[in-house]
């Protein structure tokens, strides 16, 4: 838990801050900090990084972008969250006694505590800066492309997106991300930069920032729908707490496929198997849709003790990282 509710904002970089590595930078910033950089167009671009301790790309996108820029002045103003230090101390999402930091913001599901209350002042201090956009970069854990994912079916939303590649996934659920906490005050969007360590992730992101410090507007106009591919996330999917599953030990409630990450952003065909059930009653899973209803029998049945797709599917985000899973 943090010792305090009170923000901690910086005028400037600290020394040291552009060679940090993820694991180091707890001796620089201590706690998360909000990091104002001043530009000639005094409107912010908004930029947050290491909300989850081992997902580094972001960080690493914005030292390039400053490192570029050393010595000059940008050409507009930038603001940098630096989230969860402590949990990129040891290389974990978060700490035991965290939050998931990207569960927390305005409008989160989460009940009130320190972590609550400092990402409203995130949003405070940056809505009343006149926040231009914002951009939360992110890794994945399992195989998957680069995308980015938006929150509101707006033209200027899936321009910004469109700046990152044509692959663009639309949700609502899980609540509480930092995406949509901006998204109420200006057009803002996630990036999913694949796996962490990854060179051309950590350019691909960096490549993105610096086109947004050069954006006059961004349009409100139609993208032309042969230059994206926009996918709407209808469920998501978790394996109750209750349920012991594994890609390897025989010995547990669901064996899951081995190849399951393969089946990001493929379409699966109805009646694919992805799991073996090991004499467990029901089904081990459970779908919600974007508005919280159980739809776990409309995708999800049991044939001949195998776990099965009903429905034609194009999964995102699955991974063989047990803890991630749970």
């Amino acid at each position: 838990m943090l010792d305090s509710e009170e923000l901690r904002q910086l005028n400037s970089l600290p020394l040291g801050f552009l060679e940090s590595t993820p694991d180091k930078l707890y001796q620089l910033l201590p706690q998360p900090t909000l990091i104002h950089i001043k530009g000639r167009d005094l409107r912010p671009l908004f930029f947050s990084v290491l909300q989850h301790g081992n997902e580094p790309t972001g960080l690493m996108a914005v030292q390039g972008l400053l490192k570029k820029h050393f010595g000059s002045e940008l050409p507009r103003s930038i603001s940098i969250f630096v989230g969860n230090v402590l949990a990129a101390r040891t290389g974990v999402r978060h700490l035991v006694n965290q939050p998931d930091y990207n569960r927390i913001w305005p409008g989160t599901e989460y009940p009130y505590c320190a972590e609550t209350q400092l990402m409203q002042q995130v949003v405070d201090e940056m809505t009343r800066r006149d926040v231009v956009l914002s951009v939360d970069i992110h890794n994945n854990t399992g195989i998957n492309p680069h995308y980015a994912c938006i929150n509101k079916l707006d033209n200027r939303f899936i321009h910004l997106a469109n700046l990152f590649g044509r692959l663009i996934v639309y949700f609502i659920r899980p609540k509480g991300v930092q995406s949509a906490a901006f998204a109420e005050h200006c057009p803002a969007v996630t990036l999913e930069c694949g796996k962490p360590g990854q060179k051309y992730g950590i350019q691909h992101a960096q490549n993105f920032l610096e086109a947004c410090l050069h954006l006059s507007e961004l349009p409100d106009h139609p993208v032309p729908v042969g230059d994206i591919d926009l996918f709407h996330t209808v469920a998501q999917v978790t394996i109750p707490t209750e349920v012991n599953f594994s890609f390897d030990n025989q010995a547990c409630d669901l064996l899951l496929d081995g190849d399951l990450e393969r089946m990001n952003f493929t379409e699966v065909p109805a009646g694919t198997a992805i799991g073996q059930l090991k004499n467990y009653p029901t089904l081990p899973v459970v779908a919600l849709d974007e508005w919280g209803e159980d739809k776990t029998t409309d995708y999800f049945g049991i044939e001949q003790n195998e776990l099965v797709m009903r429905k034609n599917v194009m999964p995102s985000m699955l991974t063989l990282d047990e803890k991630v899973i749970r």
